[in-house]
């Protein structure tokens, strides 16, 4: 048994570099021959890449519904992890310009280590990769620390517009100089706005603290769990409960004649906003920047990122299949493929995604299990090293970062150094998913069928 886990481990470690260092070497190549011609049935240019995330979300965290007929089983439950993998990349740094009219000290500690962290989670040529679940999270835990700092000797929750343009393009300057991706702001759909607190009614320490209970709203905060909080919330509900205090909107649903008025979605999420800024005055910016990316992972890890057009090619030769078809398999095959080669994605994420599809195919006519026939993985549904069977690469549910490293680079760690087959929906009908059971908690529900 020792052997057959050690040849695993040196597979899993030889497919996990290579698929790196295809994932890299087309941006490379860009940079140092500009003329060559990449092949677009094989990759994608970061311009494609850095759309923005199909997330699905509303801006409230709704837990989601899961069978537990659908949850894999872990085959080897006692494997080790498989290590973190390097892309044989260092990034150059240089001096950036600034406009010299943000009243900000970068150099501090409190904003540069956490400037140092979006930098490396949104590093140049795997930011659009792993940016729905890496690099968006930072960088907009970094926008609200940030909004916190400024107003740390003031009593001002955020920035006056001019003002926001201003840092929010030293921002990216900062980070792009030092290795980032300079479309961050495209990718994660953050603008400048998002330091200015928008159409909030409540933009100062004085007013908020006479309006929220803060001494409950920082304790719920202080210390965010990353196996309860999506399942049994604390500080996700504290937080709305301040923004929905502070945007007035209680009053609103109280009064009958003015309900209907007004739509109150935008005031709410600048509200949120507000209420991170003042968060981040109260917290330090690592315990905050914890907290934030917890809540973060609790969001995108309930949809997934992925986009699946119109299955019909694969339904037309899978619907009445009983048995192992390579017409069948290899338009299965192929259609995840090319869905999948975009993103890198987590393993919770790789559950949801494998439900959506065959509830597709379910609902197409498809009644067999094709997943088990044709040997589709969760680890299918994440990005590949083309050609090269058994190498793909899923993301931990947990918050993670991007690695930097001076003598290996650039490193992230892959999940599932096994294959654990993708569930097969039970119905056609696609509605919620949750991995939060009745009297079982996360980490007990993560250790059922994951190896984290």
């Amino acid at each position: 048994m020792g052997g057959y886990q050690d040849a695993n481990y040196y597979r899993g470690s030889w497919c996990c570099r290579l698929i790196l260092f295809v994932i890299w070497l087309p941006t490379f190549l860009h940079v140092t021959a500009q003329e060559s011609h990449a092949d677009h049935r094989r990759t994608t240019s970061l311009v494609e890449l850095a759309k923005e995330p199909t997330s699905g979300d509303s801006g409230l965290f709704d837990p989601i519904e899961i069978s537990p007929s659908v949850i894999p089983k872990v085959p080897f439950p006692t494997e080790s992890v498989p290590p973190m993998y390097p892309i044989p990349y260092v990034p150059t740094r240089y001096e950036p310009v600034l406009t010299g009219k943000c009243p900000v000290n970068f150099s501090r500690p409190e904003i540069s280590n956490i400037l140092d962290k979006a930098a490396f989670d949104c590093f140049g040529p795997l930011a659009s990769l792993v940016g729905n679940v890496v690099c968006c999270p930072q960088f907009s835990s970094l926008i609200h620390i940030f909004q916190g700092f400024f107003g740390m000797k003031s009593n001002n929750l955020v920035l006056s517009n001019a003002v926001a343009d201003h840092c929010f393009s030293d921002i990216v300057s900062i980070l792009a100089s030092r290795g980032a991706n300079n479309t961050i702001p495209t990718l994660c759909s953050i603008k400048s706005s998002n330091l200015t607190g928008g159409s909030c009614p409540v933009k100062n320490d004085s007013t908020f603290e006479r309006t929220v209970n803060t001494s409950k709203l920082v304790e719920a905060c202080r210390t965010v769990d990353p196996l309860k909080e999506c399942c049994r919330p604390v500080c996700r509900p504290a937080i709305m409960d301040a923004a929905l205090q502070i945007s007035g909107r209680q009053m609103m649903i109280n009064n009958d004649n003015m309900a209907g008025e007004m739509n109150h979605t935008d005031y709410l999420n600048d509200c949120k906003g507000v209420v991170y800024s003042y968060l981040s005055k109260q917290l330090s910016s690592e315990v905050a920047n914890k907290a934030f990316r917890i809540l973060s992972a609790c969001k995108v890890n309930k949809v997934c990122p992925l986009t699946f057009k119109e299955p019909s090619d694969v339904i037309a030769v899978c619907k009445n299949v009983a048995a192992p078809s390579p017409t069948c398999c290899s338009s299965l095959n192929t259609y995840i493929a090319e869905t999948q080669q975009k993103i890198l994605i987590t393993n919770k994420q790789a559950i949801i995604c494998a439900t959506q599809f065959g509830s597709m195919l379910r609902g197409g006519g498809v009644m067999t299990n094709v997943y088990e026939l044709c040997d589709v993985d969760l680890k299918d549904f994440s990005i590949q090293a083309f050609g090269v069977q058994d190498a793909g690469c899923l993301l931990r549910s947990l918050p993670g970062d991007v690695i930097f490293d001076n003598s290996s680079g650039v490193s992230f760690t892959c999940d599932l150094s096994d294959n654990i087959a993708a569930p097969w929906p039970s119905s056609s009908s696609f509605t919620s998913l949750s991995f939060c059971a009745p009297g079982m908690s996360l980490d007990q529900v993560i250790f059922t069928w994951l190896i984290f």
